[in-house]
């Protein structure tokens, strides 16, 4: 399969264009190739609910298919969802030969596409790339095995690794360059996680600017339900979705925020953790997740190991001070041996910071 390697990437680099657009689903690119192969079609799943990839590559290709080659980054699927099985439209267009980076693992796909192809007399080839592919759709991966969505955390941090002064003050630690990352991320995610604390100090807005792909609600945590009576995320909560997840004993306190039009999610238990709060996103099939802090959210998701991406930003500044907060709160690790060491790392500039973008674990 080497020499269809060049096209299963291209397949890829199509399939990253539904980044952000086609979540809860994955992204998935497709290649048809004619019998010389020669490329005839080409496509991806540009939107949730849209024609999957598949479709839009052998309507490109439309006769030209025929005894050729469908180079896909994700099995074919086979069941009756928003659109009909792409099975059908790859048996129909008559390619011979269909290449396959990866199974799909969701529950009505499972190899069953793959079967259908082979019981019809196609090749099937699968495993090319397959851990691009893996890398590639590891948010919907994790989602479809666990039931939680795919965690970013990012901060922005001084050289002397301080997020706010003494007294609390953290406009602006990054740069321009860099806050308009920080806003491209957000503008493909679900949601945008933070602590009580942090509504308190910096009264956040929360949105994308300009708007993205995806518009993520805000989510805030207060086991103590102690939240303004006046704030900007709470103001703007009929125009851009807010939860509040909050305790049973404490959900009362809330019921100005829900007449504002946020949602208040109450825990039977004395206190919010983010499991629950992960799991119950989960269940609203939520993808990709943002946690933005401050230091007590941030430190208790590294404690609890339920980070998967980071994104941090470093300035060129010092404030020093010991009482100025640090990034992460929590416990921490004990020892240096015990300290999570990020895989995938890359460094970029971004105007005058330096970008640290890595994973929690290999994908």
């Amino acid at each position: 399969m080497n020499d269809l390697e060049p096209w299963m990437r291209h397949a890829l680099t199509l399939a990253a264009r539904g980044r952000g657009l086609v979540e809860p689903n994955p992204m998935v690119g497709a290649v048809v190739l004619d019998a010389s192969g020669q490329m005839v079609g080409e496509g991806w799943h540009q939107k949730f609910g849209g024609p999957h990839a598949e479709v839009f590559a052998l309507a490109a290709a439309g006769d030209r298919a025929r005894g050729g080659t469908l180079v896909v980054t994700l099995e074919p699927c086979c069941h009756h969802g928003k659109t009909p099985p792409c099975t059908d439209a790859v048996l129909k267009a008559g390619v011979a030969c269909v290449v396959v980076a990866m199974a799909d693992p969701f529950p009505k796909v499972a190899g069953g596409g793959l079967s259908i192809l082979r019981n019809s007399g196609k090749e099937v080839r699968v495993g090319l790339l397959e851990s691009d592919a893996l890398a590639l759709n590891a948010p919907y991966l994790k989602l479809i095995r666990t039931g939680r969505p795919w965690v970013h955390a990012k901060w922005a941090m001084t050289l002397d690794g301080k997020i706010a002064t003494r007294t609390g003050d953290s406009k602006w630690i990054s740069g321009e360059e860099s806050r308009r990352r920080v806003h491209e991320l957000r503008g493909r995610l679900d949601a945008i996680i933070v602590g009580r604390g942090t509504v308190v100090a910096d009264d956040p807005l929360l949105t994308v600017r300009p708007a993205g792909p995806r518009t993520p609600t805000r989510v805030v945590l207060s086991a103590s339900g102690e939240l303004p009576e006046r704030c900007q995320l709470r103001s703007t909560a009929r125009e851009v979705p807010v939860i509040a997840y909050t305790t049973s004993a404490n959900a009362r306190k809330l019921d100005g925020w829900a007449a504002d039009g946020a949602e208040v999610v109450a825990f039977c238990e004395e206190t919010v953790t983010l499991d629950a709060v992960l799991a119950d996103l989960g269940r609203r099939r939520f993808t990709n997740v943002l946690i933005e802090g401050g230091a007590g959210i941030l430190g208790s998701a590294f404690d609890g190991r339920v980070v998967d991406e980071f994104h941090v930003f470093i300035a060129p500044k010092v404030i020093g001070g010991t009482e100025a907060a640090p990034p992460l709160g929590g416990t921490g690790v004990a020892k240096m041996a015990e300290a999570l060491t990020l895989q995938g790392v890359t460094f970029a500039q971004s105007g005058a910071d330096v970008y640290v973008h890595g994973f929690a674990r290999g994908v």
